[in-house]
């Protein structure tokens, strides 16, 4: 890498599904300070990357939206990430949707698919996918914005997003509930239904794994001390590793049945033990904490 290309600070490209909030997280990037250029052939990724090395220092951080809109100039992409990743450290953040919430999106607002032509917005929907199969393969960060309204999306971009001081990773620790589903962007998965649940515990049930007296009960139970520390240990040269390979986000999700005591619990204790790995940023979420 050259000198101009290290001073030229950061760049991410967003791309993915049509409909699943390309333009709410461009926005929610803008405000963060990114100058984002919308709709950029890959073509002209290039002569972009060229002006903010001419330019180091003026424009410290580029988004740039690249998606079908740009048609046969699209299928460039991989082929231009490619290249260009041998000459500057790029990020690539890809939104997603499942096909159902897509074609409620597409005919909430009364517009076609891009790609749908003469089909319905599924067989638009299926097109896409399968032209970015190889551009989500090769995606830094993955956001599923199935269950996000526009402000949750926003917020997660800003999350992901705003300067974590020099860390370098950022880890984002998501306690959830089995009963509504696998969080779908999660890249390793910890399951603490083998802890005695609190919600049996009458007293405990209004409760949440906030409270000291569900974390007590928690931490009380045989295996979970160890089970975390241990986890802990185990995730350290992960980290490490996930560093090494530039890989910026990563979620480590923590189950429990409901999403309300255990799951909440540990994940606290895990990002406790995280916290001081260095180069790493940790932030903790509850996914489901409410729900019931």
């Amino acid at each position: 890498m050259t000198e101009a290309a290290r001073q030229a600070g950061e760049v991410l490209i967003v791309t993915g599904m049509s409909g699943a909030g390309r333009s709410t997280a461009a926005n929610a990037l803008e405000d963060l300070g990114w100058y984002v250029v919308d709709n950029l052939p890959p073509q002209m990724l290039r002569p972009l990357l060229d002006l903010t090395e001419l330019a180091a220092g003026v424009l410290p951080k580029v988004a740039v939206v690249v998606d079908v809109r740009g048609r046969d100039l699209f299928s460039d992409l991989p082929d231009a990430m490619r290249a260009l990743r041998e000459r500057r450290q790029i990020r690539l953040l890809f939104l997603d949707a499942a096909d159902d919430v897509l074609v409620r999106r597409f005919e909430a607002v009364r517009r076609p698919h891009p790609l749908q032509g003469e089909g319905t917005i599924l067989d638009g929907i299926r097109l896409e996918r399968e032209r970015l199969m190889g551009v989500r393969a090769s995606a830094d960060v993955i956001i599923d914005t199935s269950s996000y309204n526009i402000h949750q999306l926003a917020t997660q971009v800003n999350d992901l997003f705003t300067d974590a001081g020099a860390a370098r990773h950022i880890l984002t620790i998501l306690s959830f509930g089995f009963k509504y589903g696998l969080p779908p962007d999660a890249d390793l998965v910890a399951d603490m239904r083998f802890l005695p649940n609190p919600f049996w515990n009458e007293t405990m049930r209004p409760l949440t794994g906030e409270d000291d007296e569900v974390r007590e009960f928690v931490l009380a139970q045989t295996g979970a001390e160890e089970f975390i520390d241990a986890y802990a240990t185990a995730l350290k040269p992960v980290l490490a590793g996930y560093q090494r390979e530039n890989k910026r986000h990563s979620v480590v999700a923590v189950g429990c049945t409901g999403g309300k005591h255990r799951s909440v619990v540990m994940a606290r204790e895990l990002a406790d033990r995280l916290a001081e790995v260095p180069g790493v940023a940790v932030r903790v979420k509850h996914r489901d904490l409410g729900r019931e």
